[in-house]
This record gives C-alpha cells, structure tokens and sequence, in this order.
C-alpha cells in the first residue's frame, strides 16, 4: 500500500519573529541566573587549604567576618545569644547520643584573638570538636611564600 505525500519543501523566506522571542526569553534567564542579581550573606574570603579532614558529626555552623563580628542562622547575634544557642544545639545533640562539631567560618583577616575566644565559647557549650571551613586551593599546592 502506497500513502500519498503531501509535504513540500519550504523554498520561502523564514519569520525572524519567533527566534527574537526565544532570542530575549533565553537572555533574560542568562540575566536572572547570573551575578547581576544580588545574593545576599556575609561577604568573607576563607583561607585556602588542600586534603584537610571533614568530621562524620553533625555540625552547626559560625561565620566570623574581619571585624570579629559573629553570624549564626544567616543573622548577625551577640556573643551571649551565640553562647545559648551554642548550649542548646550541643544538649540537642547530647540527647540524640551524637557529638556537635562547630565550624567556623572565618575570613582570612579575622584576628585569632576572636578564632580562640569562639573555640572557648563553643567549649563551655558542651561542644569538643571545632573545625575551620576551607576553600580549596586554586593555584599549584606545593608553593609557599618566600621567606622575608
């Protein structure tokens, strides 16, 4: 059985319409998704490390920025608010038979003075293990600054 065909080639001049609109729709998503829109958070610069260990713990997380200033839960909070919920989170833990690791995570240009001053924080919170969040490095991993 033979079907007949009743499709032709198209041999006239192509509408420029509907690629404009796919054209436009596709640069609007590029511009929603890219770094023109603001995000919002703590702008640090982490310390840059290779091959350091994670934990298996459940951890609760601690941003510190240059000025020392503390952020817990994506909001700025004072040092006796942070030392509670530090007390809570650690009993929350206890109770469930696991271990709480705090991570900091702190800039680069943080004085230790306030790294030390949260490790003593966290400890009289009921939580042992700290561990300072990284970024991997992006250059060579064996080059160290020359010594002055």
């Amino acid at each position: 059985m033979r079907f007949p065909r009743h499709a032709r080639i198209f041999k006239g001049q192509l509408d420029a319409a509907p690629f404009a609109g796919v054209f436009f729709l596709v640069l609007i998503f590029l511009t929603f998704n890219s770094q023109l829109v603001f995000t919002s958070g703590v702008r640090i610069e982490l310390p840059q490390a290779d091959g350091l260990p994670g934990t298996s713990n459940p951890t609760i997380a601690v941003v510190v920025d240059r000025s020392g200033q503390f952020y817990f839960a994506n909001q700025v909070i004072a040092e006796a608010e942070l030392k509670l919920r530090l007390r809570a989170a650690a009993n929350q833990a206890r109770s469930r038979q696991t271990q709480l690791t705090l991570v900091v995570l702190a800039d680069t240009l943080t004085p230790n003075a306030v790294l030390f001053h949260l490790g003593e924080l966290a400890r009289e919170a009921g939580i042992n293990e700290l561990l300072q969040a990284t970024r991997p490095r992006t250059g060579p991993a064996n080059v160290r600054p020359p010594a002055p």
